[in-house]
Order: structure tokens, then sequence, then C-alpha cells
């Protein structure tokens, strides 16, 4: 877990080497080194810097991945405005000065891309609600879905900020999550792991 707000960071690789970074919310000093420890100590290669959605505390770390490897994050178009203002949403949002360094934004993503890396590829699927430009990337070949801040385990991402909509987030998850393989393994923006299957079954927004 990464920053104040106790973000999920995954890195994602292959036998290739190849890996994706999804949500780099890094934000202390030491949390940036276990980051590019784990990636240097695994020899792996950064390819692609991805956001769920733009809101701060899963881009903290975009400026480093920039500095680092070259990356520039990729986030649905929707959500692009969000991602370049980070500094004016840790004040708004948490209250703090937020000054290191603001990256550009990359590959501007939209529903039904696919994200490639190694031997395996990451589908793009839009999941409006929490934000308008919410994506979840679902591996096909190892059934996973990492769904950001629009599924939790047992819970669902708020649509009180000015940019979500419980309209959105309902469609969302009754006619996209659901829709997924009951197998699919959910890794979230936040929290611990869960299945689809679970959701479906324990979730009250998913019943």
């Amino acid at each position: 877990m990464c920053n104040p707000l106790q973000e999920n960071c995954y890195v994602v690789s292959d036998s290739t080497g190849e890996c994706v970074i999804i949500d780099c919310g890094v934000f202390w000093e030491d949390e940036s080194k276990v980051l590019t420890d784990y990636i240097r100590g695994n020899r792996l290669k950064p390819v692609h810097l991805l956001a769920t959605h733009g809101h701060l505390d899963h881009n903290f770390g975009n400026q480093l991945m920039m500095d680092e490897y070259g990356l520039k994050v990729e986030v649905c178009h929707e959500d692009q405005e969000l991602v370049e203002h980070l500094a004016q949403q840790a004040r708004d949002i948490i209250g703090i000065e937020f000054d290191r360094g603001q990256a550009p934004v990359g590959h501007l993503l939209s529903d039904g891309d696919t994200v490639t890396f190694g031997q395996h590829e990451l589908r793009v699927i839009q999941t409006p609600g929490h934000t308008h430009g919410s994506v979840i990337f679902y591996c096909e070949a190892e059934h996973t879905a990492f769904t950001g801040d629009t599924l939790f385990r047992m819970s669902i991402g708020r649509t009180d900020f000015a940019e979500g909509s419980w309209t959105e987030m309902e469609h969302s998850l009754h006619h996209v999550i659901a829709k997924l393989p009951k197998e699919t393994l959910v890794l979230s923006g936040h929290g611990p792991q869960s299945t689809i299957a679970d959701e479906l079954m324990y979730n009250p927004y998913l019943r």
C-alpha cells in the first residue's frame, strides 16, 4: 500500500521481464525506493505506466516513473484533465502542497484498447462512476482484473466527488463488472483482493 490514502500500486510482469506499472501512487521516499528496488532486483523492464483513473492517490509517482524509466502515464481521455492538475487535487482533497513535479500525460486510453507487454495483454474496459474516465485493466489469459476504485472487496468507490456519478457507477457495476467471468481475480485500488464470484454473492452493490 502507498501514500497517506493507502492505495495499491501493482507491478505486473511475465517471463519476458517486461512489466507494466498500474496506479503508481508512491509518495514517500521509502515507497519509491521499494518500488524501484523491486524492479531492479527482478531485472524488469517497465514498458507502460497505467492509471485506472485520474485521482492523485493513484498518480503521485508519475514524475518518478518519468524520471526513472521515461514513461508517461496512460489514462482514459476523460480523466486527462484530472491527471494534469494533481497539485490542485492535493490542495482540494487532502490539504497538502504537492511539489513533486507534473509529468506529462502520454497515450490517452479508450474503451476496448489493448495494452501489450511481454506475452500478455490487458484490455481497457471503461467503467465510469468513480470518475468519468475510470477504467479497469482486464487480463483474460490470467483471469485477473485491476479494478481501481470502481470495485473493492465488498464495496465500491465513492461517487460523491464532482467528477463522480452514481448513475454511471450503477451501470458499470451491473452491465460491465458483473459480466466478467466469475473466476476473475479482483485486484482493486484499495484493500484486499477478491473474486467476481464473491462480489456477486456478497457485495451489496452487486446483489
